[in-house]
């Protein structure tokens, strides 16, 4: 819930006062917001109003403690901050919204409207990006609420039918993702740059298979877009290896692992091929480096090494394996030989797919 973003020192374990199951660390525990609200929040921040992206939302005060009361349950968490299911019932503001809530802002609150209204704004333009519906800005507590979606994330439908050992997308069904997430980065990529050098509008920041939002047709929509810029994100400890090369790994780690953090346009391309990779090969593509994959191509077109973590055959193969092309030249070390969006668009003939 957004209440777990408090916490209360629990006691000691003791004979007298053994510490909860759980709670074995003695460190702490989470607690309801709505039991503590009056010793957590001023009267002025429990009340503090949303600020709606639209005209038809901003006649209705929707306040945050109306907000942590729809809470129904946390559907996702990350190095930038959580995200709950929220259910509103108030006036025209009536749905279900996903909003995220903050760790750690780097910009004022003036700004960060700013930058929210504006970002907001521009996600209207393009159907394949998750539009911002409102923000909340107060001293503790820092949200975003955006349109829910039932059918969850990529990273979802593709780590939990891994885990049960199943197949959860065919390959047109994956062709219509990969259509979707270019679309969406194509649009992003063509905007002008802002003049407030301080505030890249033409990159994405975040492109990863848990921000990548499914519709009940397959097609998806780009969540997060621009929130790297107004989050702050955890340092990533080098430890002396490249980071924009895929390592060996066991099959243990994440392939959200994989992804930069750097803020360019070659990041974003870099990032898409590591989905494109994990699309086409999922384990088997996250253990091997790029020049591994490479190596093997001849082999993987030849039948000689199955590589796909899906059953694809005669044409659909043919696009399939220049899909791979596209994903293992979006992933090179070097970011200035990396394709450009309009080139990967020619290369997989998106509107023609």
């Amino acid at each position: 819930m957004l209440s777990r973003a408090y916490t209360k020192p629990s006691k000691k374990a003791s004979p007298k006062n053994p510490v909860p199951n759980g709670d074995e660390d003695g460190s702490c525990r989470s607690i309801s917001i709505l039991d503590y609200e009056d010793c957590i929040f001023s009267f002025m921040d429990i009340d503090v109003p949303f600020v709606f992206c639209n005209r038809i939302c901003n006649e209705v005060n929707v306040t945050l403690r109306e907000v942590l009361r729809a809470s129904v349950g946390v559907i996702g968490e990350s190095r930038v901050g959580m995200t709950e299911k929220v259910v509103m019932k108030k006036g025209k503001c009536y749905g279900v919204y996903a909003v995220k809530r903050f760790k750690k802002v780097i910009v004022k609150q003036k700004e960060f409207g700013k930058r929210v209204m504006l970002l907001a704004q521009v996600s209207l333009g393009c159907k394949y990006l998750v539009p911002l519906r409102a923000y909340l800005y107060t001293k503790r507590m820092k949200l975003l609420a955006c349109d829910y979606y039932p059918m969850g994330s990529l990273d979802d439908l593709l780590s939990g039918a891994r885990k049960l050992g199943h197949t959860s997308l065919d390959w047109n069904q994956r062709m219509t993702i990969i259509c979707s997430i270019t679309k969406a980065i194509l649009f992003i990529h063509s905007l002008s740059p802002s003049h407030d050098n301080k505030f890249q509008m033409n990159v994405h920041g975040k492109i990863k298979s848990s921000n990548v939002m499914i519709n009940t047709d397959f097609t998806a929509c780009l969540s997060d877009y621009g929130f790297s810029q107004l989050a702050d994100r955890l340092e990533v400890v080098d430890n002396g290896k490249h980071k924009s090369s895929l390592s060996p790994s066991s099959s243990s780690v994440h392939p959200q692992s994989f992804y930069l953090d750097t803020l360019s346009q070659t990041s974003d391309i870099y990032n898409f091929g590591v989905l494109l990779l994990d699309l086409l090969g999922g384990a088997k593509a996250m253990e091997c480096r790029e020049n591994i994959i490479e190596e093997r191509k001849e082999k993987i077109e030849k039948g000689e090494w199955d590589f796909f973590e899906f059953v694809v055959e005669g044409k659909e193969r043919r696009k399939a394996l220049r899909v791979l092309d596209v994903a293992l030249s979006c992933t090179i070390s070097s970011h200035q030989t990396r394709p450009t969006i309009q080139e990967i668009i020619i290369k997989l003939d998106v509107f023609g797919a």
